[in-house]
């Protein structure tokens, strides 16, 4: 019984990751910690925090105690550019378990941020373009195929696999997005809202049935408020949608942020994915870190097949900042 569900969850796992066409599922990674890797979620978050530079190391382990885990490293590298340009860069491998498939994106980022009104420039706007590679591959060799299954005594490696005719596809792929927040500071609530298009340029699937098939954009709104409650405590009601050809994902969360003695600030709250999982997450930031804890507990018929199917993600972000004194913005770095 086992076998079969290792072979269930990796049938459909690589399906979903193979088929643009006709399957209903997300090509594309996806982190619950979404807000701790911005440049790769929407371009137009490039530089958008408060310091000289930011790097951010991101890693994802899924599906372990139903076959060799999924894991998910990225990281990322962006500069506040200080006048109107800022500009990055993020690497993400998606490594599928046991069955040999890696998924690999390499995107620079540049961000133009220049158009800011209202009192004093607080209200902002900024617009993103990435542009890069997604490589794919596959080994064939760390597959077990259904074609290699006897019904009377299941696995079987000695029965020929299927033939495939490619293991290995390289495209270049380009992204846009919008960013707009309110960073003026002392306000009791600070809103922002962005858009992204990720694939515009449409890469060929090569791993499709025909060949001929093309990767789907994939659509992307994020916002949220930031809610003073008071000097030491704010609240960040959040949301996000991704859609890519049929499938869709819908998060909605909140997190807590309490600042503590010596500069310290303790985070903490929970994503909800829709029809899929619970992420709680707790944070802490200190002399310009903030390493992040997450656990999703997956609600899906995959959690019921077999004992549940929860993942788990760490995050690191450092922000480097000048040493002369500047000053200060409250809201300068709409994540969540």
């Amino acid at each position: 019984m086992r076998a079969i569900s290792k072979l269930m969850i990796l049938a459909v796992s690589v399906g979903c990751l193979f088929s643009a066409s006709k399957s209903n599922a997300q090509i594309d990674p996806h982190f619950s910690q979404y807000y701790m890797y911005p440049s790769w979620l929407n371009p137009a978050m490039t530089g958008v925090f408060n310091g000289e530079y930011r790097v951010t190391g991101i890693y994802r382990s899924q599906w372990g105690n139903i076959t060799t885990p999924f894991s998910t490293p990225g990281v990322s590298l962006d500069f506040n550019g200080n006048n109107t340009l800022n500009y990055g860069g993020s690497i993400m491998q998606q490594s599928a378990g046991d069955g040999g498939y890696s998924y690999l994106t390499a995107y620079g980022n540049i961000a133009y941020t220049g158009v800011q009104f209202g009192t004093m420039g607080y209200q902002r706007m900024v617009f993103g373009l990435q542009a890069g590679l997604i490589q794919r591959k596959f080994n064939p060799n760390k597959m077990q195929w259904g074609s290699q299954y006897n019904p009377f005594l299941g696995y079987d490696p000695n029965l020929p696999p299927d033939v495939l005719l490619r293991t290995s596809a390289t495209a270049f792929d380009a992204g846009a997005g919008v960013l707009y927040y309110d960073a003026e500071p002392g306000k009791k609530m600070n809103i922002y809202a962005g858009f992204s298009a990720s694939h515009l340029t449409r890469p060929d699937d090569k791993f499709s049935a025909n060949s001929l098939e093309k990767i789907p954009i994939r659509y992307t709104l994020h916002g949220g408020v930031r809610i003073a409650v008071n000097e030491n405590f704010s609240i960040t009601p959040n949301v996000l949608y991704l859609r890519q050809r049929t499938a869709s994902e819908f998060v909605i969360g909140a997190y807590g942020q309490i600042k503590a003695p010596l500069g310290t600030e303790f985070l903490f709250g929970a994503n909800y994915r829709v029809k899929d999982a619970i992420s709680p997450y707790i944070g802490i930031y200190y002399k310009n870190t903030t390493l992040g804890l997450s656990y999703d507990v997956n609600s899906s018929d995959l959690s019921r097949i077999q004992r549940g199917s929860n993942s788990f993600e760490i995050s690191l972000s450092f922000i480097g900042k000048k040493k002369t004194k500047t000053p200060e913005v409250e809201f300068i770095c709409p994540r969540l």
